[in-house]
């Protein structure tokens, strides 16, 4: 059966978006998005926190990842447009929260670029050559602006063959660490060693768990895309869960491999654990895959970037924030202005934060967002009839899902909540501003009444 839908009443009527993304494009797409750098950078945080057996807050990172990802599913097929989380929060608790769960989302992205250009600047840069780690981090973040500003098509295509080169390098690492293990140079018993001296193994668990979070973000992007599915209510629930799983296999790999063949303490003191891997194995050149790392941190950060840009210049188009974000280049086309203020402030956090402080920040705030996503969930089905077929949690899905969220932000260090506290203050803050606006603001009736001429309300958004 054909569908058709109605003609626009004019020409500038917003037209649906058209659906292209097959389960198998969709699949690739999630994962690509989460299958990143952050397992490049943070596998020895993990162990300075768990001890040798960082195949254990991976898992635990991916089941609670699991859950948060079957409340975006069930909203996501409920209502497959774009605008994810924050149009999710306003449906269900209005504007302003909207507005704050928007507002997470971009300072979350702009942390990530500002954790990767640290990842950047340490340990796999240094295999090549010894630079300061903020001049360099702050030289990546305006090359990548520079790429970023040239053009999405340019950029997407250095992500086709980033994607490439991240993926194999992480098979590889699984590799020579099995081959470590074969041939008598690694210690299996490693991966049993739970806890550290300062803390328990439970304690240890959880503290690793947060940040191996770190590594499994990236799927709540997805959502975005839900209206461009072929099939959203089929095919968004499958691609979801798969490339969560299949991103879990391989950091399980990796972490089992980079643990068993290189010492926990020696891995714990890396910027660069996955290069101790290649180190100790000897088959590979350091520097070709000091390479490859360096290739899939930049690839994170471009990516992430461009998100972010976009972002805040969609915040600025409908007056959420200042509107010189919405500046262009003339010829490109790009959002200049709202890369250019993003790169700053991702430059200025990676000149003042390390990687673990930055990583925990993040991870901080997309907890706000999970948690407002599982409890929205709850709320929006008490709306009545759903507005078409879709995918549907077990009740107990996004309550455990909120809880996990809740449990989480208990072992985040102070120093991070510092941060993530004054991050938050900052879009309450806007929020607030946005709120007292729109109250401001006469309604259409009042002006038709002062102007002398009839005003046709926007559509809501």
């Amino acid at each position: 059966m054909k569908l058709t839908s109605p003609r626009p009443e004019n020409p500038g009527a917003r037209q649906p978006l058209r659906k292209v993304l097959s389960t198998r494009l969709l699949y690739f797409f999630i994962l690509g998005d989460v299958l990143g750098a952050g397992v490049y950078v943070l596998i020895g945080e993990v162990a300075a926190k768990s001890g040798g057996a960082v195949w254990v807050p991976l898992t635990v990172a991916l089941l609670l990842a699991l859950l948060t990802a079957a409340s975006y599913a069930e909203l996501a097929t409920k209502y497959p447009r774009a605008g994810g989380a924050s149009y999710y929060a306003t449906k269900a608790y209005g504007p302003a929260v909207g507005f704050l769960t928007g507002y997470c989302m971009l300072a979350a992205g702009i942390v990530s670029v500002a954790a990767l250009a640290r990842g950047f600047a340490g340990d796999y840069l240094s295999a090549l050559v010894s630079l300061p780690v903020v001049l360099v981090a702050v030289v990546f973040l305006l090359l990548l602006a520079l790429l970023n500003a040239r053009g999405i098509r340019e950029s997407t295509r250095a992500n086709t063959v980033a994607t490439l080169v991240e993926t194999g390098g992480l098979l590889l690492v699984a590799g020579l660490g099995a081959w470590i293990v074969l041939r008598g140079d690694g210690d299996v018993g490693r991966l049993t060693q739970l806890g550290t001296d300062s803390a328990s193994p439970v304690a240890a668990v959880a503290g690793g768990a947060v940040l191996a979070y770190y590594s499994f973000v990236g799927f709540e992007t997805s959502v975005n895309v839900a209206e461009e599915t072929l099939d959203p209510a089929r095919s968004y629930p499958r691609a979801l869960f798969g490339a969560l799983a299949t991103a879990g296999l391989v950091y399980a790999a990796v972490g089992a491999a980079a643990s068993a063949a290189v010492p926990t303490r020696i891995l714990a003191g890396s910027d660069g654990p996955l290069l101790e891997v290649v180190r100790t194995a000897g088959a590979v050149p350091p520097r070709l895959f000091a390479f490859i790392a360096l290739v899939a941190v930049a690839n994170g950060a471009l990516l992430t970037g461009i998100m972010t840009s976009r972002l805040a210049y969609g915040m600025a188009r409908q007056g959420l924030l200042p509107a010189f974000l919405t500046r262009v280049l003339p010829a490109r086309r790009t959002p200049w202005a709202a890369i250019a203020a993003t790169t700053a402030l991702s430059a200025l956090l990676a000149a003042t934060g390390e990687i673990d402080v930055l990583a925990g920040t993040l991870v901080l705030l997309l907890l706000a967002v999970f948690l407002t996503v599982n409890t929205a969930v709850l709320v929006l089905r008490r709306e009545g009839p759903a507005p078409a077929a879709h995918f549907r949690a077990p009740t107990i899905v996004p309550v455990l899902g909120a809880l996990s969220c809740v449990a989480l932000a208990t072992q985040v260090e102070a120093r991070v909540w510092v941060r993530g506290l004054a991050l938050m203050a900052v879009g309450a803050a806007l929020a607030g501003v946005l709120l007292w606006r729109r109250r401001r603001r006469p309604s259409p009736v009042a002006e038709a009444a002062d102007t002398g001429r009839t005003r046709t309300p926007l559509p809501e958004r």
